[in-house]
């Protein structure tokens, strides 16, 4: 595999031009799903597996877990900011430093559990939005522009698919 298609073997995140009903309530499907898949994707490595990076140079199964977690946590403030605030600036923060902090040594399911209320409350959150809620926006610094929170749709529903991805293609490439 070559070293893009290991680090985006989904692709990267697009965000289309016009967001349908059917569109967003797949997408809210896909973030709904989200811990269980991943739960079930896991459950049943040992703990060198969880140790391995799903690339040269890339985060363990273990980190991937607990940065999808830290991940969704800001999702939640940032899409409550963009509820309450006019675009407010959200805060980017050092996701490579974030993974190497202690809480990232602690055993995955920590952040799996956590990932099912995160979820819990984003779904209650995101299904509960009438369409001027959902063009709310903030104003991410570091990419220079607005997103809407059906942005966020997109972009989470991606994620949690782009990292899940990262640990099924490192399983089928080991034949785990």
């Amino acid at each position: 595999m070559q070293p893009e298609q290991l680090r985006y073997p989904i692709g990267h995140c697009n965000y289309p031009t016009e967001y349908t009903a059917d569109m967003l309530r797949n997408r809210l499907l896909e973030i709904e799903t989200f811990p269980k898949r991943l739960e079930l994707a896991v459950q049943h490595l040992d703990e060198y597996q969880l140790q391995t990076a799903y690339r040269p140079e890339g985060w363990t199964v273990n980190q991937v877990i607990h940065h999808c977690a830290d991940s969704h946590m800001n999702a939640v403030l940032r899409i409550k900011m963009a509820l309450t605030e006019d675009n407010p600036s959200i805060k980017p923060y050092q996701e490579a430093l974030w993974a190497e902090t202690a809480d990232y040594q602690l055993p995955y399911n920590n952040s799996i559990t956590l990932l099912f209320c995160i979820h819990e409350k984003l779904i209650r959150i995101l299904r509960s939005l009438n369409e001027e809620e959902l063009n709310r926006t903030y104003y991410h610094s570091q990419y220079e522009r607005s997103f809407s929170i059906k942005d966020v749709i997109c972009l989470y529903a991606w994620h949690g698919n782009h990292h899940l991805a990262h640990i099924t293609s490192l399983k089928n490439r080991m034949n785990w």
